[in-house]
């Protein structure tokens, strides 16, 4: 599948200790969904949950670097964390570069900033992957 392709998605923001979902579609935006606390291995279930209440084409997860573009610590723990998507859910996983989304969250007064960060995510996707 082709980043143009995705209709619907679901989207993360992914903490060490939080990740933030968004759902979406591409002719109607995203849309902050919930934040996930289960930390580590945990999250996955509530994700499996997630993927079948809402049936997403793909998933979306926001890879943050430094403002040079330069990776870090993150950089690798978020792209882990899309490869663990991709090989126990077999869908589509596109990686977003993201950076400061949970600042703009903050700074929009989210109430959930985790959320609205991955639904920023799924903007930008879709932004950047129009035709």
């Amino acid at each position: 599948m082709k980043p143009e392709d995705v209709q619907a998605a679901l989207a993360f923001d992914f903490g060490l200790r939080r990740v933030g979902v968004a759902t979406g579609a591409r002719l109607a935006g995203a849309r902050p969904l919930t934040t996930l606390n289960e930390p580590g291995k945990a999250v996955f279930p509530a994700i499996e949950r997630l993927l079948i209440q809402w049936q997403p084409d793909a998933l979306v997860v926001g890879v943050p670097r430094h403002p040079d573009g330069v990776p870090h610590a993150m950089t690798a723990a978020a792209t882990k964390f899309a490869a663990s998507l991709r090989g126990r859910f077999h869908k589509p996983v596109f990686e977003v570069d993201e950076r400061y989304t949970s600042v703009e969250a903050e700074a929009m007064g989210a109430r959930d900033v985790d959320a609205t960060a991955a639904a920023l995510i799924l903007d930008q996707f879709y932004r950047e992957s129009s035709p």
